[in-house]
């Protein structure tokens, strides 16, 4: 298992993403490439729909880009996520999660958020993650594995 560092960024409603206190708190981190695109908006509604099941299974979600507050606002209140959004736009978060990658677009090298989640513990460690995300019954995989661990 993998200890999350140490860390604090801001996030949409005001609030901060700081791993020190979120200690005795189990929750679900997924990493997406960008607010309002086509898989991130589907990715983030599937979040959504199912969020009452994670906090019933006593599990928070946070999802996290390196988008502004400003555009993490926007898109959350757009999708009427019930969640907070990460802004991490010095890919520090990223960075310690492992989740910049080199990608294709259109032909060209371009470095990126490879879609991922991770499901920490009450203790901060790591317990599970998901790397190269496809959307589709992603979100139903992460619900089934946070249940299992009741």
């Amino acid at each position: 298992m993998t200890a999350v560092p140490e860390l604090n960024l801001p996030m949409t409603g005001n609030q901060a993403f700081d791993t020190a206190a979120l200690r005795g708190t189990r929750y679900v981190l997924y990493f997406y490439p960008k607010d309002n695109t086509p898989g991130c908006t589907t990715e983030g509604g599937d979040f959504r729909d199912k969020h009452d099941a994670f906090l019933a299974a006593g599990c928070k979600v946070f999802g996290a880009s390196r988008d502004s507050i400003k555009s993490h606002e926007g898109f959350k209140a757009k999708m009427g996520f019930p969640f907070e959004l990460v802004s991490d736009p010095d890919e520090t978060l990223c960075e310690a999660f492992g989740v910049m990658k080199m990608k294709n677009m259109y032909g060209k090298q371009v470095r990126g958020v490879e879609r991922s989640t991770f499901v920490v513990d009450e203790e901060g460690e790591i317990v599970r993650e998901w790397r190269g995300v496809k959307v589709p019954n992603h979100v139903d995989e992460v619900l089934a594995y946070v249940e299992s661990l009741k």
